[in-house]
């Protein structure tokens, strides 16, 4: 375990940049008007709010958002849930539109997102850099990151944890020494490399980085002057680095701050089905995801809205919710929830019934309402009598469904034909 001094020096030497640009097409309409990490998650967050959230508990104050597709309500929410920072003693979380700085194109790749914001490093006196992807759940301590960064006297660190072999070709994979050391890295291989201990399982990138400033700043400058380069970190930049700097790999189990037995909590929740598990999970009796830790609450600001209501207790229409996530603000009135989770403001009216469904924010669900193993986008109103989830033939030809049978519905997706 790394002492408290050496981390909190290398955390007040570091800047931060959230890269949050994506659009997250596999999460289909749902980001049809937003960006990835401004999707609702949890009932009062958005998927964003964890990264930040873990900058804000590790101590890291100065921060910088980069965003570009549909960048509005994320915006939107940054401002106004992450401006408690003390400016007064140079804390702040910037929001950082695209705004073609380098010349008239938009980001390219994830190095050209950084790329196009020197100035910004340039501007900190900062020792390190650490980069962070906006889209994923975990909760983890980056200041453990940063001081091993500095104790070894690496110029590049990257945070590494260990997937089912058949899930690591979606993402980067490494091979590291016995002191973790990088020696080789493969953005998304069609045939992945295992674990020499493990063949069922592969190491693979968060997407999470740390880098000396000067170092960083050089090799972004190298990077933009190679026409045959994609601009981006895990196809372009890390491989290119491998052989001929220090980089190695941090495990995120010595930094993650939510272990389940002995495996570290991370979500990638980039598909439906991923998303709706996750969020069906914080239903379960003992979630993998705690988010009533008090010695790392989950910040930002939370919609303040009256406490969840539950009306009727007549044997025709009661207001039930059972093994249930039911968010400030919503009313259950004469309905009944099970294993489902309801985000602030939500709404059932009398006779419906919903099973395992995840509602986002400000949704309407009208009388006599079935609804099973499906997400309503936020803002939806959901007429008299609608079902879904029972037939999914019929649901595909109004509302997606998945692979796995999850129906998703959207605001766009109940309006009458021809609108």
């Amino acid at each position: 375990m790394l002492k408290p001094g050496p981390r909190r020096a290398a955390v007040r030497q570091t800047y931060t940049l959230v890269l949050a640009g994506g659009r997250g097409s596999r999460l289909h309409e749902l980001t049809n008007r937003r960006a990835k990490p401004a999707v609702p998650f949890g009932g009062t967050m958005r998927i964003i709010d964890f990264t930040l959230t873990n900058c804000v508990n590790s101590g890291l104050r100065n921060i910088g958002v980069l965003t570009q597709y549909k960048a509005q309500s994320l915006i939107r929410h940054v401002v106004r849930s992450w401006g408690f920072l003390e400016a007064s003693l140079g804390e702040f979380v910037d929001v950082v539109p695209a705004q073609q700085q380098r010349d008239e194109r938009w980001y390219s790749g994830t190095a050209d997102a950084v790329y196009q914001n020197l100035h910004l490093l340039h501007e900190s006196r900062a020792r390190q850099v650490m980069v962070l992807g906006g889209d994923h759940v975990y909760k983890m301590d980056y200041g453990v990151m940063l001081a091993q960064h500095e104790e070894r006297g690496a110029e590049m660190s990257i945070a590494c944890l260990q997937v089912p072999l058949e899930q690591a070709h979606e993402l980067g994979v490494m091979s590291v020494d016995a002191s973790d050391r990088i020696l080789a890295f493969d953005e998304k291989p069609a045939h992945p490399c295992a674990l020499p201990d493990n063949p069922q399982r592969a190491l693979v990138s968060m997407g999470i980085y740390v880098f000396d400033k000067d170092f960083l700043i050089a090799q972004l400058e190298r990077d933009a002057a190679d026409p045959q380069s994609s601009h981006d970190f895990g196809k372009d930049l890390i491989p290119r680095l491998v052989p001929e700097a220090r980089l190695y790999a941090h495990r995120f189990e010595h930094s993650c701050v939510n272990m389940v037995g002995d495996r570290p909590y991370w979500r990638d929740v980039g598909t439906l089905d991923a998303y709706w598990e996750s969020s069906l999970d914080l239903t379960h009796v003992v979630p993998e995801l705690n988010l009533y830790d008090e010695d790392w609450p989950m910040l930002g600001h939370h919609p303040h809205r009256p406490p969840a209501k539950f009306v009727f207790d007549d044997p025709w229409r009661r207001g039930l919710a059972v093994d249930s996530l039911v968010s400030n603000g919503s009313i259950v009135s004469g309905a009944t929830v099970r294993r489902s989770l309801l985000s602030y403001g939500t709404r059932v009216s009398e006779g419906s019934e919903l099973e395992e469904v995840v509602v986002l924010p400000l949704s309407r669900i009208g009388r006599d309402v079935r609804l099973r193993r499906a997400i309503v986008d936020k803002r939806c109103v959901l007429p008299d009598g609608l079902q879904a989830g029972y037939d999914l033939e019929q649901d595909r030809a109004r509302f997606r469904v998945t692979e796995h049978g999850i129906v998703l519905i959207s605001p766009d997706m109940l309006l009458p034909p021809g609108h």
